[in-house]
Parts: structure tokens; sequence; C-alpha cells
């Protein structure tokens, strides 16, 4: 028994460290935001702690992703007329190879780009979607940069531009497609409706589609709804009108939970940070020009089909751009206004908030070995300790602007900044 828990142990450890050699989708794996690595350095700059730095070709607010020794990128060449798939070296930051389409220059505004999509890839391919600054196409490359398949999805319209990013569940590539219902500029409705799709993640070929109500914009990537019994998860998308739940196999709806934002605003607001999950009870976050809103819903159980329920709200310090990330029994968050916090999960309750930049965050925090990262605008980098209690650990500063949430792997930090590609480590 002693020599099976030994190998056992073993095994998970294997398994461990193979997992933190990869950073395979925006904000990690699940997109939780959280990582376990142990020796991502605490106090680093321009100076210190860089293991390389390289300039960028062109520009985007995606962020990078990792498998082993491979590093993805979304970028977009300074004059718009080019989108890029990048692939680097994760030991020196060298261009592996780059793949390319064509694109145009869109009205957008200032503080987006038209690089906004992070790719995902499970080790044998890489996935990524392109907005062209009119179509989106979403398209497939094996790890030699051989595109496996490509597939149009058609136009795309919206102030802030296109910035879904895509996640994988088996063999399925699933997109939340949510669009304005009508133009920004002339109101005449879009043509085409918002849609949560699933490709074959092998031939590109669509699965299974589901139209969803187009209201505004919205870009929380999906997550999958592990339950403790239940044979596969559920798929959870946020939205302007709803948090839903699908059955990942088929598209189809099990849940909703219509008019969170019921009553909140008078101009539906957006959700752009991804959701954070403690225990049951999930904190979703929305935001726009009419303020911010922020709700704690307790799911339901495995296999129950009732709305969830809300239990409390907060109108005014959580974020609207970066997600909110959870660790133990609280849910950490760094906001627009430049403040970070700490909440109680289960009911709402501030723990504490406190000013961190007058820049103010667009990336979204994450938690590495108990430590809360977050990176504003102005490049700053704090760490703060993921406790009830507010400890600012370390600011780092790396003198440049940063809109692309970070990426951490095999005990480094890699930081996108507009210029540069840092990897930071000891």
């Amino acid at each position: 028994m002693a020599r099976m828990t030994h190998a056992l142990m073993l095994v998970l450890g294997f398994i461990g460290i193979a997992h933190a050699d990869n950073w395979e989708r925006f904000r990690g794996p699940n997109g939780t935001g959280t990582s376990e690595d142990k020796n991502v350095p605490l106090k680093f700059g321009v100076n210190k702690n860089v293991v390389w730095k390289v300039e960028l070709p062109g520009v985007g607010n995606s962020s990078p992703i990792i498998w082993g020794k491979h590093l993805f990128l979304h970028s977009a060449s300074r004059d718009s007329k080019q989108r890029s798939l990048l692939c680097l070296d994760t030991s020196d930051g060298k261009i592996r190879w780059q793949k390319s389409i064509p694109g145009t220059t869109a009205k957008i505004r200032a503080d987006s780009s038209v690089a906004s999509s992070t790719p995902t890839t499970d080790g044998e391919a890489v996935y990524v979607s392109f907005w062209d600054g009119r179509n989106i196409l979403v398209a497939a490359y094996d790890f030699q940069g051989e595109k496996l398949w490509d597939k149009e999805l058609g136009s795309f319209n919206s102030q802030h531009g296109a910035g879904a990013s895509p996640i994988l569940y088996r063999d399925k590539l699933i997109l939340a497609n949510d669009m304005d219902k009508d133009d920004f500029t002339t109101k005449v409705p879009n043509a085409r409706a918002s849609m949560l799709l699933a490709f074959d993640k092998r031939t590109g070929r669509i699965v299974w589609e589901t139209e969803r109500v187009a209201e505004r914009a919205c870009y929380s990537a999906p997550f999958l709804l592990h339950r403790p019994g239940q044979q596969g998860p559920d798929l959870i998308v946020t939205s302007t009108t709803a948090v839903s739940a699908y059955n990942v196999e088929t598209g189809a709806k099990l849940w909703e939970a219509k008019g969170w934002q019921e009553h909140a605003v008078k101009v539906p607001m957006r959700t752009v940070a991804s959701p954070a999950l403690v225990g049951d009870i999930l904190c979703v976050c929305s935001g726009g020009d009419a303020g911010r809103f922020a709700v704690g819903l307790t799911l339901p159980g495995a296999g129950k089909t009732e709305a969830p329920k809300r239990i409390w709200e907060n109108r005014k310090d959580f974020p609207y751009v970066p997600s909110p990330v959870a660790h133990g029994e609280h849910v950490y968050f760094v906001n627009d206004a430049g403040l970070a916090g700490c909440c109680h999960a289960h009911t709402g309750k501030q723990m504490w908030l406190e000013r961190l930049s007058d820049a103010g965050f667009h990336t979204s925090p994450l938690v590495i070995d108990g430590k809360i990262y977050a990176t504003s605008v102005a490049g700053d980098v704090y760490v703060i300790a993921a406790e009830p209690i507010y400890r600012l650990l370390a600011r780092n500063e790396m003198s440049e602007t940063i809109r692309a949430t970070p990426a951490v792997a095999d005990g480094r930090l890699y930081l996108r900044g507009d210029t540069h590609l840092y990897c930071i480590g000891k």
C-alpha cells in the first residue's frame, strides 16, 4: 500500500509539473487566473529578474498562451494591414514562425485593439479568432505553423471591435460571439445574430450553434462548470442579458439567470470581465458608461435547472474590464479606477479596498502561489497577499503601457506591453 501511495504521488507530481509548463487559454486552466507555480519572482523590473525581453512585430491586447517551449501571441501590424499569429520560443523569445492574414483599419476606441482575442491550444494545434476589421475568421494551425483549417463567421460590428477568446473542451472549440444588436453609428440592426458556436477542432466543422439575444457586444470568456457526480461539465456564458448554462455536447440551454441586471441601470451594461467561482457562488461583473454592477449568484446543484439566485450586489467597487479571481472563501479584484479589493464570496462583505494606481487596470489579476499579481495600465505590477487583510508585498515598475493580461508557466511570468514581451523569472 505504501509503494502504491508513493507511486500515485509521483504520478500526480508529474501531472502537476507538466501542467505547470502550460497556460493554454485566456487566464490559464479553465480561465480561473490561478497558478500553483512556486518560483515566480516577487520582485522584478526592467533590469531585474528579466530572463529575456523582445520587441514585438505589431500591437494588440491579446494575452500570450504557453505550451511547453511554445508561446503563441495574436498581433496586428501598426498600420492595421495585417493580423498575425506568432509562435515564439520560451527559452529566448525568438520568433519560430508567423502566420498572417490581410486586415483593414477599424473605427474603434483608442484603448481597444484589432488583435484582442487570445488564442487557445491543446498541445497539438493552436486556435485563433482573427478580426480583419470587418469579418471574423477562426483558424487552426499545427505547432509547425501549417494551417489545418479556417472558418468565416461573417461581419462583427461594435465600437470596441471583436475580442472574444475561444476555449477548448475535448474535441470541441467553443466561441461566444456576442455582438451589438445594431450598428453603433447608424443604429441599423446588425445582420448576424449573436451566436454561441462549437467547432470540431480537427476540421472546423460547426458541431452546433445556439442563437443568443443580441444586446451589447460582450467579451467574457466561457468556462466549464464541473459538478461532483455529473457526467460532463456545464458551459457557463455571461452577457448583458443573462448568465446562462449550456450542455457542452449539444449547445442546449440548461438554465438562465435572466434579467440579472434588471433595474441596475438605464443603459444595459456589457460583460467584459470573466466571472469568478467560489464553491457554488458565481461573482459576475459588468460595466459601461452607466457605471459598474456586480452580483453574487448561488448556482443550482448538479442536474438542476432552476435559475441561480442573487444573494448580493455591488454597484460601484467591482471592475468593468479586469476579471476578478477567487482564492479560498474570497474574491479579489482590481478595477478601472485603480482600486484593489477583497470581498467575501458568500456574503459580498467588503474585507478591504485600497488605492493602488492612478492609471487604473485593464489587465486581469492572477493568483500565483497564494499571491495576487495585478498589472496596471502604466506597467506597474503590484503583488498583494491573497488574504482578507490587505498587505502590499511588492510594486514592480516595467515602464511600459500594459493592457494584456499576463501569462504564467514553468516559474515564469510573461508580460505583453505595447512594444515588448517580457519573460520574468529567477
